[in-house]
């Protein structure tokens, strides 16, 4: 790590004139920040970013990503991202297709338009217009380098389910519990067509929930909390 500080240093002016104006950096002192600027040398030293369709990837742009996704980590550990090495940013949202099988063995193909998709096992893919809109803009709930970095954090153990490794001394059955009953109630809310305190987008799986209230947790954290305390407390248990 010392010899990546050392060789691949962020230039001051980039780093201070693109932090500055990251929303959800605002809160962290200067002790974070020197730490959070040590991960990102790092990020950027080992992870590849890369742009399609066009898109010149501008050293801002780079550091704008890795600063977003090192806070997840600020407090965890680099392994955290361990077992990939791309993101690719496209200009804005990019439309993907996917096939499943259903009940009875039926294929079908699905598409969608996307700001972000994370793979188990291979790149992080983000639309940059979206990075940007999130970045420099305050939107309690919503920033989708959060979102999809949260997701390589719960597939680190090779399933994205709602339940990442957690950290030395916390419980999988506490965690279990309590995330599993803000899911509920929000899935009854939505049943009982009862206004959702949160995105309603978070009952789609134990996964999207937990990158769904990652991003509260980063952005709005006081929504999160009066919303949802013990899934809140979990969160802050697990990213300090």
């Amino acid at each position: 790590m010392r010899r990546i500080l050392q060789r691949n240093p962020i230039p001051h002016h980039i780093w201070y004139n693109v932090t500055r104006k990251i929303a959800v950096l605002q809160g962290l002192d200067a002790v974070q920040m020197a730490h959070l600027r040590e991960l990102s040398t790092w990020f950027l030293h080992v992870k590849s970013i890369t742009g399609v369709q066009g898109l010149d990837v501008t050293p801002a742009m780079r550091v704008t990503v890795a600063a977003q996704a090192c806070l997840l980590i600020l407090n965890l550990d680099i392994e955290y991202f361990d077992n990939w090495i791309e993101v690719v940013l496209y200009p804005g949202a990019f439309r993907v297709a996917h096939d499943h099988t259903d009940a009875i063995g039926l294929v079908h193909h699905d598409a969608n338009v996307l700001s972000g998709e994370a793979w188990l096992r291979g790149p992080v893919i983000l639309s940059w217009s979206d990075v940007a809109r999130d970045s420099y803009h305050s939107h309690p709930g919503h920033n989708v380098v959060v979102h999809e970095f949260a997701h390589k954090l719960d597939g680190l153990d090779g399933a994205m389910n709602g339940l990442p490794p957690l950290r030395s001394g916390m419980s999988r059955q506490r965690w279990a519990a309590d995330m599993s009953a803000a899911y509920a109630a929000l899935q009854d809310d939505l049943v009982a067509a009862r206004p959702a305190c949160i995105n309603p987008y978070a009952a789609t799986s134990p996964a999207e929930f937990f990158a769904v209230l990652s991003e509260y947790f980063f952005t709005g954290p006081e929504l999160l909390k009066a919303a949802c305390p013990d899934a809140y407390r979990q969160l802050s248990l697990f990213y300090k």
